[in-house]
């Protein structure tokens, strides 16, 4: 094929490799070149190839979509609520634990009433019985004004000596009379509620051990009833169950003894120091007493004459 002044020879041949091989190509120059065309190209120029790290122009990458995080909150508005463990093991005891849980609010208030109304400051306040005891003592006291005074006090003590004063210029036996008497009232008002709480130490343990008794039975019921094996786990369940009876009963029990034993021994020993401040008023406003203490101021104002 002739084109212009430069002509050329092309032959073509199919390589093994899947390209086309020139061979024998005239150029100008009156030489021949070798080109190689396709898949023939050596790996050594391929692994040589500059790699490109940036995208293409046209290459785009969609975003992700955000993923929606659960607050706090609704995690634990979507947990369904659940009773507490000692809740839940203080109904598994049954009926019974109804009456000893009234028990136990019973002695929780009346010990809270107790330790308001057994206050030494409100038994025996200080202000009075120095007030009284030495203006008696020294003679500075008259029947009208010890009686105002002990109106002007509520407590025990001011009642117990009211009930003196009342006898004044009495014989000694008189007023000693009296003074147990409203020793007795008094003592009945600090020994308040005191029988509740001996009652229910008495009654609750009871209670625990009806509740024990029918829970067994129950479960020596459910035990025959029940078929095959797994009998041995019925019955520990059964017993287990039984049992809180008599633990809600001990529990309601013991402070309820305590605080009998600790507000009737509190009682007895107020009234014990009512008693010696009672004797030593007695001393001076006794027939007895005035006699004495007239006695003993006649040689004074003799001297002093």
């Amino acid at each position: 094929m002739l084109c212009g002044d430069t002509a050329h020879a092309q032959n073509y041949n199919f390589s093994p490799n899947g390209g086309f091989n020139n061979y024998n190509s005239t150029t100008p120059n009156g030489n021949y070149s070798n080109n190689n065309f396709g898949a023939s190209q050596p790996a050594a120029r391929i692994a040589a190839a500059p790699q490109s790290s940036a995208p293409a122009a046209n290459q785009f990458s969609i975003p992700a979509a955000p993923v929606q995080q659960q607050p706090a909150d609704a995690e634990a508005e979507s947990a369904p609520w659940e009773m507490p463990a000692f809740v839940t093991k203080i109904a598994e005891g049954g009926w019974l634990m109804i009456p000893l849980g009234v028990c136990s609010l019973i002695v929780l208030g009346l010990s809270i009433e107790r330790m308001i109304a057994l206050r030494r400051s409100r038994v025996i306040p200080k202000p009075f019985v120095r007030r009284f005891t030495e203006c008696v003592e020294d003679g500075q006291l008259s029947y009208e004004e010890a009686t105002s005074i002990c109106d002007e006090f509520d407590c025990p003590v001011a009642e117990v000596f009211h009930s003196a004063v009342r006898r004044w210029g009495r014989p000694m036996m008189e007023i000693e009379q009296a003074v147990i008497d409203a020793g007795d009232r008094v003592g009945d008002s600090l020994r308040r509620f005191l029988r509740v709480f001996h009652a229910i130490s008495n009654v609750t343990p009871l209670i625990g051990l009806l509740g024990t008794v029918l829970g067994m039975i129950q479960a020596f019921e459910n035990l025959g009833e029940q078929g095959g094996g797994g009998q041995s786990d019925l019955l520990a369940s059964g017993i287990s169950t039984a049992l809180m009876t008599t633990a809600g009963g001990l529990s309601v029990a013991i402070p309820a003894y305590l605080a009998y034993m600790y507000f009737s021994a509190k009682s007895d020993r107020y009234l014990g120091e009512i008693d010696k401040l009672c004797q030593r008023v007695i001393d001076c406003i006794s027939a007895e007493g005035l006699e004495n203490n007239g006695a003993a101021k006649a040689p004074r104002k003799r001297r002093a004459a």
